[in-house]
């Protein structure tokens, strides 16, 4: 799919391109390709004289390379970006192409982003331009803009899983843990971990690209304030995931005692059973032998007896467990 982006009256308009004589109606700041074919890359190398790498999408690529500027003036910026999907959370790598010097004037300060499924930033990004004038003044704004909007769709996911730990802390905290009720918070724990996890590195991602922009000079004094705004946003975000991590530690190892105290109060039981089983066992056990004169048979009252005491000798111990509270 070929989404372009033109500017007018300081608002950002979206184009969907299905044809090459299309795309040369407009004229762009922003050139979006999600999952595009070869006759897409095709339209981008005829008209904008711009070749997209094989490898732009490869998840393999060293890390250290995935911010470069070549010699004809092209950044190139390989940044990942969370999809807080709640079955399935991930990162989506996108590849920019910045071109801001090229011969070719149609070219000239247009913004290439490719990448494999739509990413919830660029709908974000997309609905802000439309609505409010004058956001977006050209392709290094739109990439500013794309970044400041992941850092903030980030503390968004962040303030979503402090909501649902305040949940999961109210049933941990109840004292009432059965184990189904356990097993349901060690699965939202680890759910909400791995996606503390995924934010915390995509963050760490955002500022890289960040930083490289104004390494790069590309920037001016406005635009260079507001990426050092970006990483102040990132910065801070930081202590939040430290404290979410903490927190849920501490979910985690309440959880994992309560499951142990469940499990010595099922250890208990046999405990307490098998202690008052015992003197009936021996009783049993002695009048089982085969004495040369066995007393049952000279004594009428020999077997209720012995059914009596074995009785008596389970209920007493049973008795002082529950005086001394062991049995609550």
């Amino acid at each position: 799919m070929l989404n372009i982006f033109t500017l007018a009256n300081g608002r950002l308009f979206q184009e969907e391109i299905e044809s090459l004589e299309e795309l040369s109606k407009f004229q762009p700041i922003w050139v979006d390709l999600e999952s595009p074919t070869l006759e897409e890359k095709r339209w981008i190398k005829q008209y904008y004289g711009l070749s997209i790498p094989e490898d732009v999408m490869d998840e393999d690529i060293e890390e250290s390379a995935r911010f470069y500027e070549e010699d004809n003036g092209e950044l190139h910026i390989r940044s990942d970006f969370l999809i807080a999907d709640e079955d399935e959370p991930r990162t989506v790598r996108v590849a920019f192409i910045l071109n801001l010097v090229n011969d070719d004037l149609k070219s000239k300060g247009v913004l290439f982003s490719i990448h494999d499924e739509d990413v919830p930033v660029f709908r974000l990004l997309r609905m802000r331009a439309r609505r409010a004038p004058g956001l977006i003044e050209d392709a290094k704004e739109v990439l500013l803009k794309l970044f400041d909007a992941d850092a903030e769709y980030s503390a968004d996911t962040l303030e979503g899983i402090y909501v649902d730990l305040e949940k999961v802390s109210t049933k941990v905290l109840s004292g009432d843990v059965t184990d189904v009720m356990a097993g349901e918070v060690l699965g939202a724990i680890a759910r909400h971990e791995d996606l503390s996890g995924r934010i915390r590195r995509n963050v760490m991602d955002t500022r890289r690209a960040v930083s490289f922009m104004m390494r790069s000079k590309m920037l001016n004094a406005e635009q260079f304030e507001e990426a050092r705004q970006i990483l102040r946003d990132i910065d801070s975000l930081d202590s939040h995931t430290a404290f979410l991590f903490d927190k849920i530690n501490f979910l985690m190892d309440a959880t994992v005692g309560f499951i142990n105290i469940n499990q010595n109060k099922i250890i208990k039981i046999f405990s307490v059973a098998s202690v008052a089983l015992l003197p009936p066992t021996l009783i049993a056990s002695v009048y089982g032998m085969n004495f040369k004169l066995m007393p049952e048979l000279d004594w009428t009252l020999g077997y209720p007896y012995a059914l009596g005491l074995m009785v008596a000798s389970a209920v007493l111990p049973m008795w002082y467990f529950r005086k001394r509270g062991w049995l609550k």
